[in-house]
């Protein structure tokens, strides 16, 4: 069994890991880290420090009524996709360790290829 690196869990909802084969489980917020245990593999774990996250994109849909995900990316460049119950409420559980500079908007489909037509333009 995995040892969680929270002393006090702040928030802890049912969740998903996004990453090709999609992993449910269970993420916990707490004074330390952010933390995804698997359910059905205790071996199957996540756990970031706040300290190594970068910042959060978070998907936006219907100007803010629907977020369907979020994706955590590390001072390394990891970049870890999830999506809870609530992905609401966690991200303002999240506010409390994360800057809320540092939750950015993710780029949308059509903003994407934007982008990729000006850039061709160039």
């Amino acid at each position: 069994m995995v040892q969680s690196q929270n002393a006090k869990v702040e928030y802890s909802a049912s969740a998903t890991f996004l990453s090709g084969i999609f992993s449910y489980g269970k993420v916990l917020l707490g004074d330390k880290s952010f933390e995804f245990y698997n359910d059905r593999n205790p071996q199957d774990f996540i756990q970031i420090p706040w300290t190594e996250i970068d910042h959060v994109e978070v998907s936006v849909l219907f100007g803010g009524r629907v977020l369907p995900r979020f994706c955590i990316i590390t001072r390394e460049g990891s970049k870890f996709a999830f999506s809870c119950r609530d992905n609401k409420a966690c991200l303002r559980a999240m506010r409390q360790h994360v800057p809320e500079d540092r939750l950015v908007r993710a780029l949308s489909p059509i903003d994407v290829v934007k982008g990729l037509l000006r850039s061709r333009a160039r």
